[in-house]
């Protein structure tokens, strides 16, 4: 069994990495705790943001994120952890899935989950 945990955190050392972490490890404890063999692999778009860029632009992805779309479209469990940044995911996170055939996650469990950032003060002086 595989499982795969896709990370969109923006730095190193990385809140939403380290949350993507922490999910795959307790998804795996509990699955071989039932008896499965399971692998599991984290991919960082960190890294690849500029190929996920023209990936999302050209339709044709380079070999980079190509292989993080393997693994994800050939994944038994996804986890998908994403920063948000003013009330909503990520635009690396948007620009890493959009261009994925929906048709191949169907029937693949997926749990996401939501790293928020720290407190700031609100522009206008409130919260």
């Amino acid at each position: 069994m595989k499982l795969v945990a896709v990370s969109a955190g923006p730095n190193t050392p990385s809140s939403t990495r380290l949350l993507a972490d922490r999910l795959a490890e307790s998804a795996r404890t509990g699955l071989a705790a039932e008896g499965h063999d399971v692998q599991t692999e984290v991919i960082e778009l960190r890294e690849p943001a500029v190929a996920v860029a023209n990936h999302l632009m050209t339709g044709f992805p380079p070999p980079q994120p190509a292989s993080a779309i393997d693994a994800v479209t050939g994944a038994d469990g996804l986890t998908a952890v994403t920063p948000v940044f003013t009330a909503s995911y990520s635009g690396l996170f948007k620009s890493f899935f959009d261009p994925i055939d929906p048709a191949a996650r169907t029937g693949t469990p997926v749990l996401i989950a939501a790293t928020g950032g720290p407190a700031r003060p609100h522009p206008a002086g409130g919260r």
